[in-house]
């Protein structure tokens, strides 16, 4: 277990495989009746509350500081409740599989935002990996979900601000990281956040009457809070040991097992042409991976010298 808390590779499989289940869990649930927002709090309070009452069990508390409190606030909208919203309401009209090929894009959303915000200056190979990336999208987004049952073009469009929120997370969560804070207090105070702020947009929106829809889905309810509470242990974990383009890449991961789920479990079919975008956005991402170790060699050729 050692080992694996240490792996940025291991870390990396583990949290990808654990957040690609929440696909096929949300399309079980919003087929259900759930909505979007209802499920999007079932893994926030789910995951923040069994990380809770893990960190009690053991002695910790949450250290409530101004910085803390602005990093789970910032983290809870931009990370979980925007794009989870997003995503349990795409995946009813894409497809479980074709919403997990979004995820693939945000290893390439976070290296433009980095270059933007002058994280990190690309080179030419870099320049390619993000032509490469894009190219893939513009295929997959040209297919518009499963074959034969063509979405709008409007929920393609919020599959795609998916990576995009998600990437301004990854970006965010690195910079304003609160230092002296473990990776296990992040994920509960930010998931609690999260859950508060979607709970305010039910009552507001929707009623408390919504709420009870889960009970309909007992066993659905029970493995998705299993799962995002691993998940989320490693996730911090991973961004801690990896940085946030490294983190990105569980996308990759997760979009495997949704669209695995899909197919089999769940009865999706897609085109060609989805799965060879998919093939080149993940091209794409291996060569902007490839030029940031580059540019981290580099770098570190110079200090030494």
């Amino acid at each position: 277990m050692k080992f694996l808390w240490d792996s940025a590779p291991g870390l990396l499989v583990v949290t990808g495989g654990l957040l690609g289940l929440t696909l096929p869990f949300g399309k079980i649930a919003t087929a259900a009746g759930v909505s979007a927002m209802v499920w999007a709090l079932v893994i926030s309070l789910g995951a923040g509350g069994v990380l809770l009452c893990a960190m009690l069990l053991r002695g910790q508390r949450i250290r409530l500081t101004p910085h803390r409190l602005r990093y789970f606030v910032v983290t809870a909208a931009v990370s979980y409740a925007f794009p989870n919203l997003l995503m349990f309401s795409a995946i009813p009209h894409l497809g479980a599989g074709y919403t997990g090929i979004m995820f693939t894009l945000s290893p390439v959303v976070t290296l433009v935002f980095s270059i933007l915000l002058g994280v990190r200056r690309p080179n030419l190979l870099g320049v390619v990996g993000i032509a490469v990336g894009f190219l893939g999208a513009v295929m997959v987004a040209g297919t518009r979900g499963e074959a034969g049952q063509p979405a709008e073009f409007f929920w393609v469009a919020v599959g795609l601000l998916i990576p995009v929120s998600l990437a301004a997370g990854n970006i965010y969560r690195t910079v304003d990281w609160p230092e002296g804070t473990g990776p296990i207090e992040l994920a509960v105070g930010s998931h609690l956040a999260s859950a508060a702020l979607l709970l305010c947009g039910i009552f507001t929106l929707q009623g408390g009457g919504s709420l009870a829809l889960v009970g309909g889905v007992p066993m659905v309810v029970v493995g998705q809070v299993a799962s995002a509470a691993a998940m989320f242990v490693f996730f911090f974990r991973l961004q801690a040991v990896g940085g946030p383009v490294y983190l990105s890449q569980i996308g990759y991961v997760a979009a495997a097992v949704g669209l695995f789920a899909g197919t089999m479990f769940l009865g999706e079919h897609y085109r060609l042409l989805t799965c060879a975008g998919a093939a080149i956005i993940i091209a794409g991402v291996f060569i902007t991976t490839k030029a940031q170790s580059q540019i981290t060699t580099k770098a570190g050729e110079k200090v030494a010298a």
